[in-house]
């Protein structure tokens, strides 16, 4: 991609409604456009972001076995009266709607009723269990004060996947086969030094703990305490002498810490295979309860988190495998030779494999250096009439402090590290 072609560009600020850093630096960026309070349109720097993400949740999803769905967002009235759910004093953050016809229709907020409705027509017999489906789509949740950016909007993209097992010993396996899964996942991401397993409410379906995973942050709303050595943690809604007791957790062990919720996972037992009459068929030919699990990951609010911890003073510091490209090059000067060297290093670069932002604006080198900071993009290529003269390029890593001067070759060798 050239900047000279993309419609985006970098601003100096963000709307002065815009309180949440990682909104701000988003916007200021020009990876996201706020459209209201808690919705936000991605842009084409900020698609890509999002789908490094998601590249990431779907391919541990997959390794574990995971079979990927796309579920409708209108939902129909009578799946969820079967549940009680449909009341809004039963679920509160609905959004609904209408048909011409006066019918009434949910707008995904989750999925737990169409995922057991549409396996109804698939699931009969015990060889047909376990099973592992998610997907990754945009839900829908009436907020009562969207706020934080990214991290509690009325629309965002989340990866849910339920899991149907045979029994509850088989159903425990399954869970601790998806909570492996999520950790891989925030290794990959960047953050699993500071992303714990934590304790949580069970809820009304079950006496079981729920397991949310916390990223350890200062914006957090959630207080968490954590055992740094066991690296778990109990959430402060279940912190009580008994809960710690049954965790094999001391008080005096455990710190208290702000957090972000960037996942969760919990056991919903029958409850919705039960009130939606799925059932399975044993051995023996009897009819049996289907024992169910529900794991969720942010991934819009992943992003909002990254791009809080992962910034500093200049802009925004991505990861390399989140980063929109892994290298840009600026380009100073517009000489027949310097454009021309530019321009090949830019092909070379793609071919090499190396998705390149290419900066050929007619702007000020400070306005350039400025944007590939602000951008975060972890690799930048100075080309300038006085480097193509010596036959060298500058190179700098966005962490670094200073750049160095290298040959063609040995730059192209720093990304087949």
């Amino acid at each position: 991609m050239r900047l000279s072609k993309q419609f985006t560009k970098t601003r100096k600020n963000a709307p002065a409604d815009e309180i949440a850093r990682n909104a701000q630096l988003l916007i200021k960026a020009g990876f996201i456009h706020k459209e209201m309070a808690g919705v936000y349109a991605y842009l084409p720097l900020g698609l890509r972001v999002l789908e490094n993400i998601k590249t990431i949740v779907r391919e541990e999803m997959d390794n574990i076995g995971g079979q990927e769905v796309m579920m409708t967002t209108l939902q129909p009235r009578d799946i969820w009266e079967k549940t009680d759910r449909w009341d809004d004093k039963k679920v509160d953050n609905w959004f609904k709607t209408k048909l011409v016809n006066g019918t009434e229709l949910g707008v995904g907020l989750t999925h737990e009723e169409p995922i057991v409705d549409a396996l109804s027509d698939y699931v009969n017999s015990y060889k047909d269990l376990p099973i592992y489906i998610y997907q990754i789509q945009s839900k829908f949740r009436n907020e009562l004060r969207a706020k934080s950016g990214l991290l509690r909007g009325r629309e965002f993209t989340m990866k849910d996947m339920y899991t149907l097992a045979r029994t509850q010993k088989e159903h425990e396996e399954v869970y601790e086969v998806v909570a492996a899964a999520y950790h891989r996942v925030y290794e990959r991401l960047g953050i699993g030094d500071v992303t714990y397993r934590t304790a949580a409410d069970g809820g009304i379906f079950t006496e079981r703990f729920s397991d949310e995973f916390q990223t350890v942050s200062e914006i957090g709303e959630d207080t968490i305490y954590l055992h740094e050595a066991k690296r778990i943690a109990v959430n402060e809604e279940v912190y009580t002498d008994e809960n710690l007791a049954r965790l094999g957790l001391k008080k005096e062990e455990l710190v208290a810490k702000k957090a972000v919720e960037v996942g969760n996972i919990f056991p919903l037992e029958s409850k919705y295979t039960d009130a939606l009459g799925v059932y399975y068929i044993d051995e023996n030919g009897d009819k049996q309860s289907i024992i169910m699990g529900c794991y969720g990951i942010g991934i819009s609010r992943i992003m909002g988190v990254l791009a809080e911890l992962f910034a500093d003073d200049r802009g925004l510091v991505w990861p390399e495998n989140i980063a929109p490209y892994r290298a840009i090059i600026t380009r100073l000067g517009d000489n027949e030779s310097t454009v021309k060297v530019a321009d090949k290093l830019y092909e070379d670069l793609k071919k090499a494999g190396i998705t390149t932002l290419y900066d050929d604006r007619d702007a000020r080198a400070g306005e350039k250096f400025a944007d590939a900071d602000l951008i975060g993009i972890p690799h930048r290529i100075v080309v300038s009439d006085k480097l193509v003269a010596s036959d060298m390029f500058e190179y700098k890593q966005r962490t670094a402090q200073e750049s160095e001067k290298l040959s063609y070759e040995n730059l192209m060798n720093r990304f087949k590290l």
